[in-house]
């Protein structure tokens, strides 16, 4: 597997994951899915803010993406961005996400920042004990802030010193 910046051919794919994860769980706080011209433009913002997206790409087989974004937009937050790691079901736990996180975390140093955060799910378990067991350390409970499948849900923060 190797972990590489995205290209325009791989957006059908990291679509598809995206909208996978969107519309079966709570990792996403969205209810309708991205269209490929969604993402695309999405990209291109990305592009223009030099900010990375990964792909874990398997003999051609894109199993994962990562990318960080801004955290809050104001100039006081300029060197705190906010990360994202979604793979397809058969890639979890399988090492394409540490794969992804490493050169994530690499990608935000090499940009001059200086905490990477994660917003995630309180019952999302597995993504919580991956995050801490790679160094994110719990910073904020957020009660009901989020809405999806009809019922208010918590958001964690962790935050990641480069």
């Amino acid at each position: 597997m190797t972990i590489r910046p995205a290209i325009h051919s791989d957006f059908e794919a990291i679509t598809e994951i995206y909208n996978e994860v969107l519309l079966t769980s709570t990792a996403i706080y969205r209810d309708i899915p991205f269209t490929l011209a969604d993402r695309l433009e999405w990209w291109h913002t990305q592009q223009a803010k030099n900010y990375p997206v990964l792909v874990a790409d398997n003999d051609g087989a894109i199993h994962g993406f990562a990318t960080f974004g801004d955290f809050r937009s104001w100039p006081g937050y300029r060197f705190t961005v906010e990360g994202t790691i979604h793979l397809r079901p058969n890639a979890r736990r399988q090492g394409t996400g540490t794969a992804l996180l490493k050169e994530l975390i690499a990608a935000a140093k090499a940009s001059g920042k200086h905490i990477l955060m994660a917003g995630v799910d309180s019952e999302n378990t597995a993504s919580l004990s991956f995050l801490e067991h790679n160094g994110f350390k719990r910073a904020a409970h957020l009660k009901e802030v989020g809405y999806k499948f009809g019922r208010f849900l918590d958001l964690v923060l962790l935050q990641y010193w480069l």
